[in-house]
């Protein structure tokens, strides 16, 4: 049996429930073809045997039963398909019973065709038939009341309320449930939808946080190595080949203490570790002797000018991002910078922390390490994540004095309220 399936593979006869839609099928389905036949047969055997539903009405031979018998057989066929038209031919058809002797077969069958028309017909149709339905009841039960005007009136509103009302209700209510289990099935694939993005979005957070890390941690260490280990394969003399390697074993010790460290934190997912504290701006001098140690081969000289107002603290976040931007400002200097004075600047203004490294930058002699720009594009992440400000690049173009700016500002609370 030939079905046209929607773009998002739904069958097309269960998307005529949902959206009203009338999808015209090239052969009816198997049940309605049951339901014709079950209809006919039975109307037949009724006949056969005499029974009728208003015997008492000669207007016409017996046999005329039998043409709204078929007719309504023939509409079961197209019940799912074309709603509309089948309750309005079918309407025609138990009216043209009533004036035969008539045939329960094809009362019964109406009945079906008004639950399909509102089962399968449009939203509006399904609305509206059992309004309709239930005004016709009223209206019968009332005209036969007064037409009679005796109580056997009433079995015709209760007999005209159970071959249209009544099936019109029951297709309504099924609609209803169909449609409401849908629209909880939609609503479920949305949330698990949502929740994949979410967690994919949590992965990618988390992943970039890693790479920060990582790189902040170890890219000091590392180009601290690449340096002198440059230095120690162009330099001659013995005395400045092992200072050399005293420098790149100081630094290949740490760094490989903190890449311990970071993976022990990756891999302890019961909890248990105990957790190390976050690096503070009260560790800036720490960084500053580090970059001493290392940048003093290459003219590099630091100095640190601290103003905040003592004894004030800042969020943690704040904190561990002004302390990653200082110390990746530190190694690029000591990639880049050419002799000179390398200059911290700290200061905390009302709401606002001020983190600036300048360094002198042009030709330097000596080695110099390369640089892959992965430590501008995290500190700048780090900035955005706290809705702050970030500026790299040249202040002084002079030809003899050309100066390299990192200028970072952090949004912060007041000191009050975080003392509160």
């Amino acid at each position: 049996m030939y079905r046209r399936l929607t773009p998002d593979g739904e069958d097309a006869e269960r998307r005529t429930v949902l959206d009203g839609g009338v999808t015209w099928f090239p052969r009816p389905h198997r049940d309605d073809v049951l339901l014709a036949l079950l209809g006919l047969s039975g109307g037949l055997l009724l006949w056969a045997l005499g029974l009728h539903s208003t015997g008492n009405r000669h207007l016409l031979p017996a046999w005329t039963t039998l043409v709204p018998l078929a007719v309504m057989a023939g509409m079961e066929l197209l019940r799912r398909s074309m709603p509309r038209t089948i309750l309005a031919v079918g309407t025609l058809a138990v009216i043209a019973d009533q004036f035969t002797v008539g045939n329960l077969g094809t009362v019964i069958m109406f009945t079906d065709l008004m639950y399909a028309a509102v089962v399968y017909g449009t939203p509006a149709s399904a609305r509206r038939i059992p309004v309709i339905t239930g005004l016709i009841t009223v209206a019968m039960t009332i005209g036969a009341l007064a037409w009679l005007r005796r109580p056997e009136a009433l079995l015709i509103g209760v007999v005209t309320g159970l071959v249209s009302f009544a099936p019109a209700l029951t297709g309504a209510a099924l609609r209803n449930h169909r449609e409401a289990a849908v629209a909880a099935r939609l609503r479920a694939e949305q949330t698990a939808l949502l929740a994949e993005i979410d967690r994919t979005q949590a992965i990618t957070a988390e992943r970039s946080r890693m790479a920060r890390e990582l790189h902040d941690m170890v890219a000091n260490h590392l180009s601290a190595i690449a340096i002198h280990s440059t230095a120690a394969l162009s330099i001659g003399t013995p005395k400045a080949s092992t200072d050399a390697l005293a420098v790149i074993r100081e630094n290949s010790v740490q760094g490989l203490s903190e890449m311990r460290r970071l993976i022990g934190l990756l891999r302890d997912s019961s909890g248990d570790q105990e957790p190390t504290a976050a690096p503070s701006l009260d560790s800036v001098d720490v960084l500053l002797d580090q970059a001493r140690t290392v940048g003093a081969d290459s003219g590099l000289a630091f100095t640190l000018d601290d103003t905040r107002p003592p004894g004030g603290r800042l969020p943690a976040p704040v904190e561990m991002a002004a302390y990653r931007i200082v110390q990746e400002s530190l190694t690029n200097a000591l990639k880049h910078a050419s002799p000179g004075t390398v200059a911290v600047t700290l200061a905390h203004t009302d709401r606002l922390l001020s983190v600036a490294v300048t360094s002198p930058y042009g030709e330097r002699p000596g080695p110099r390490a390369p640089g892959s720009g992965a430590g501008l594009v995290g500190m700048q992440e780090r900035v955005t994540l706290l809705d702050g400000a970030l500026e790299a690049g040249p202040t002084n173009t002079d030809a003899d004095s050309k100066i390299w700016q990192v200028r970072a500002e952090l949004p912060v609370e007041d000191d009050t309220e975080l003392h509160a």
